[in-house]
């Protein structure tokens, strides 16, 4: 008999049944190549399947996930399974909102893409101080609350990328089921999750998290970080402590992981299916860790590629993850090889500080300045 991931016991107001602890990220499928979003499908499938197969109810996607193909992939893959023995979850792009006619056929257009006749969980994808304006648009909401009491949608709610007050003002603007906030051991004050984090526990609705390992972030620490958490445990992977940091608030309903591979999710399933909530000497090792880890001044980027694509072709997100590489292991010879590897119309030197991508970027990095750094740490080491 196959070892399920755990499912809280505690009843969330208007949520009928929980869903899985560990929930499936659907934006980081592994791709048939490193630079293209082609989902390698006969792969995907397996990770879905093990993960089903242990217990995991939860699915989330968006509509711009592997540009569009996240949906329809999932759709297929969770076709062969009962309708109601799984959650399935997707987003509204907000950006692309103008009218409710859009709002309209976005929706039925994902409903067609997933095979599926309703969400269970639908959100307003990415709210921030500006962009959720667009639900303010003449019946945009009316839209989703008939979709809401025609049963297309169960719960809706939203994700959100910006500041306590700001998430205060648009959980009182309107009337929501969940919320789906970053969450994670650095995040927590990093950027006041905590915060965030008390406003929807007093609105009275469970918390969904995203981004708990921030984009692989927490998985890959300092050695000197490492270290500390295997001292105090050797027999768990370094991912497994930020699952489990968030997992353990009260109020979370669904630790959603973007699973890249198979050994990812087998991870996660035996870290969830042995679920234990993190104790005080734990947390106490966690907050040992993060100050060691702090140190390195690692970029604090979870690789959502929100401010992509960038007009002057720079990757903005592979270059994070070159130098966020850098400054764990300061490997010089290591960073001049993976910048190399990039071609010469992705580089870092090719930033014009347009500004562009930081009205995009969640984490709210200033990249020109840090393009100009990496740029500048390259032309060091080839100098050397």
């Amino acid at each position: 008999m196959k070892t399920k991931v755990f499912v809280k016991e505690t009843k969330f107001k208007g949520i009928e049944k929980n869903p899985s602890l560990l929930g499936f990220g659907c934006m980081r499928f592994p791709t048939k190549s490193k630079d293209q979003p082609d989902i390698d499908e006969d792969l995907a499938y397996q990770m879905i399947d093990d993960a089903y197969q242990h217990g995991v109810t939860y699915f989330d996607t968006a509509y711009p996930y592997h540009h569009g193909m996240s949906e329809t992939f999932i759709g297929k893959a969770l076709k062969k399974y009962p309708r109601d023995s799984f959650y399935l979850a997707t987003k509204m792009p907000t950006w692309l909102i103008e009218s409710v006619d859009d709002a309209k056929r976005i929706f039925y257009e994902q409903l067609e893409k997933c095979q599926v006749d309703y969400f269970d969980f639908y959100l307003c994808h990415a709210l921030n101080r500006s962009n959720y304006k667009a639900y303010q648009i003449p019946g945009v909401m009316d839209f989703l609350y008939q979709m809401k009491k025609e049963g297309r949608i169960h719960h809706l709610g939203f994700s959100f990328h910006d500041t306590p007050e700001i998430l205060n003002e648009i959980i009182h603007t309107f009337k929501w089921d969940f919320v789906q906030l970053q969450l994670n051991y650095l995040d927590w004050e990093f950027q006041d999750a905590k915060t965030q984090y008390k406003i929807v526990e007093d609105y009275g609705i469970p918390c969904i998290v995203m981004e708990p390992v921030r984009g692989g972030l927490l998985a890959s620490l300092s050695d000197e970080a490492k270290e500390i958490l295997v001292n105090m445990n050797p027999n768990v992977s370094i991912a497994s402590w930020a699952i489990r940091y968030a997992a353990s608030k009260p109020n979370v309903m669904v630790v959603l992981s973007g699973m890249s591979n198979l050994e990812q999710t087998q991870d996660n399933i035996k870290t969830m299916s042995q679920f234990k909530p993190i104790e005080d000497e734990e947390q106490r090792v966690i907050d040992q860790a993060l100050k060691v880890f702090l140190e390195s001044n690692a970029v604090p980027c979870t690789g959502c590629s929100y401010c992509m694509p960038c007009p002057e072709g720079v990757d903005i997100p592979e270059l994070f993850r070159i130098y966020n590489r850098y400054m764990v292991t300061k490997s010089k010879m290591d960073f001049k090889r993976e910048y190399e590897r990039l071609e010469e119309g992705k580089r870092a030197n090719l930033c014009v500080s347009c500004g562009e991508c930081m009205s995009q970027c969640p984490q709210k990095i200033n990249i020109p300045k840090l393009m100009q750094d990496i740029s500048s740490l390259y032309n060091e080491i080839c100098n050397s």
